[in-house]
């Protein structure tokens, strides 16, 4: 049994990009409009979950004993060269 390759972020943009120039295209029949409008919500939504994952992942630091903690900017301004 071999394993189905899950597409890549960018495969799934490019994807949802030509399902969106289909649609403004307008000669889609209204069956296959509705299809490619329904895989286009599923892609966006999947696409969205990536993009939240990685904003965590980088939300988040690894201090000098290899544990997560949450990346802060300075406040207070210290690093302003003005």
């Amino acid at each position: 049994m071999t394993e189905e390759k899950q597409p890549t972020f960018e495969e799934n943009l490019t994807t949802l990009e030509q399902i969106v120039t289909q649609l403004e295209q307008g000669d889609v029949p209204l069956e296959e409009a509705l299809a490619q409008f329904k895989k286009g919500v599923d892609l966006s939504k999947t696409l969205q979950t990536t993009l939240q994952g990685a904003e965590k992942t980088l939300a988040t630091m690894m201090n000098d004993n290899d544990q997560e903690q949450a990346f802060e900017t300075p406040q207070g301004g210290s690093d302003n060269a003005d």
